[in-house]
């Protein structure tokens, strides 16, 4: 299950364009990647099976109550019609639909825009009540698809297409750093904060119920499920690596795995894939539109259910016509703002023991992090402010993108020491 969850179909794409990227810079961009596509993941799952219950929403409010009510709506938005819902509409379509085209339609947007509205309308009935049969498409889908993922990425190995070159610039000075980076583009530790609660009911119906028993449990599945992830991982990225010589550098990881998979197994390759991903995404697009507009109905009940299910499609199938590599693109500064924010979230949580009721240490530690993120999301948009010079001149890590860091344990002390002084007041006061 935990598999499941972390590995979209969309979670293909990344990895291989790592690979074409770093080239011979390989293992130290992919062990980047693996720590922030899939350890952080894994560690925001624990964190809530530790956390008893709280969800974004608790645990955003422990910075501030006005930030426990906007952050998880930036969450849910990213997480749903902005950037992860359009790309399954993308990826399913550049991968499973556009190599089997006809030309005029492959070239022209009437493709996109056609299938657009079919997997959407589907998306849209299946989520108005989407009972078993999404579980079930999931469940027969998700082996299939690995299986089919399994066989290319052994023929990838045993005969790769070509031989691995040079890094492109972004990875020739820090390819660890830039790889971590890259992680962020898979969103699952965003989607740990949303999912972590379903799997540990699923956890507390096997009969766990103690906190600690469930957070053994999740780290016993987390270690399967994180060995399971970093295979594939690495096999996508050596795949896309062996790629370049064959293909040249591509725009995005779905047109990598839709020409290799020709390459090794013709248009069969691609028939069989290609079914496998567009039901793969489609269960995923149903399950995100479903948990936004639970989510948004809670928060606003007096707007239905079915009306946010038909807006959040709506707007998921209009962006998603802009192309996978655009959407990818604008993602991008939102992504280097609001991730570690959130990574500092999950380790707080994680610390819960130490840090306890000590809310001060989420509110500097978060505020001094936002900061910095926010200055590196406004760079990442290809907006260089004032202030980033006098960050990449002072700041440590700033330049590789993690300048964060710093200020982050820098806040969390901070806000330690404001504890103790407010400690101090109550009992002075009693």
């Amino acid at each position: 299950m935990l598999f499941a969850i972390f590995f979209g179909a969309g979670n293909l794409i990344f990895p291989l364009s790592l690979g074409q990227a770093a080239g011979d810079q390989l293992v130290p961009a992919i062990l980047g990647f693996l720590l922030t596509g899939v350890g952080l993941p894994l560690l925001g799952v624990i964190a809530i099976g530790m956390s008893k219950n709280e969800d974004v929403q608790t645990i955003s409010a422990k910075v501030h109550p006005v930030f426990g009510l906007i952050f998880p709506i930036i969450i849910y938005l990213t997480l749903g019609p902005l950037f992860a819902v359009p790309r399954t509409g993308t990826v399913s379509y550049e991968i499973g639909v556009a190599p089997l085209l006809p030309e005029f339609l492959r070239t022209t947007p009437w493709g996109a825009l056609l299938y657009s509205a079919i997997y959407f309308g589907v998306t849209y009935m299946l989520s108005l009540n989407p009972g078993k049969v999404v579980d079930r498409i999931g469940k027969i889908l998700t082996p299939v698809l690995m299986v089919i993922l399994f066989a290319l990425l052994v023929a990838s190995i045993a005969n790769p297409i070509g031989t691995i070159q040079g890094p492109l610039a972004a990875y020739e000075i820090a390819p660890f750093f830039k790889g971590f980076q890259e992680g962020y583009l898979t969103m699952d530790t965003i989607g740990s904060f949303i999912f972590g609660l379903i799997v540990i009911n699923a956890i507390r119906a096997k009969g766990v119920d103690e906190p600690k028993s469930i957070a053994k449990v999740c780290i016993t599945a987390g270690l399967i499920a994180a060995t399971g992830l970093a295979l594939v991982y690495v096999g996508l990225g050596y795949t896309g690596a062996t790629s370049v010589s064959a293909l040249g550098h591509v725009e995005n990881g779905g047109i990598i795995i839709s020409q290799v998979s020709h390459l090794q197994f013709g248009i069969f390759g691609n028939l069989i894939l290609g079914i496998a991903i567009i039901f793969a995404c489609l269960t995923t697009s149903v399950g995100l539109i479903v948990a936004c507009a639970a989510y948004f109905n809670q928060i606003r009940p007096s707007i239905s259910y079915k009306t946010y299910v038909l807006v959040l499609t709506i707007v998921s199938a209009l962006i998603s016509n802009v192309g996978l590599t655009q959407i990818i693109s604008f993602s991008v500064p939102v992504l280097v703002a609001i991730y570690p924010i959130v990574i500092v979230l999950i380790v707080l949580s994680l610390m819960g023991a130490i840090v306890g009721k000590r809310n001060s240490i989420y509110t500097w530690s978060v505020l001094f992090t936002g900061v910095v993120s926010l200055v590196d999301g406004i760079n990442a948009a290809g907006i260089e402010l004032e202030i980033s010079k006098v960050f990449a001149e002072y700041l440590p890590l700033f330049s590789l993108g993690m300048g964060w860091l710093v200020p982050a344990i820098v806040g969390g002390l901070i806000g330690y020491l404001f504890s103790l002084r407010t400690s101090k007041v109550v009992l002075a006061s009693e």
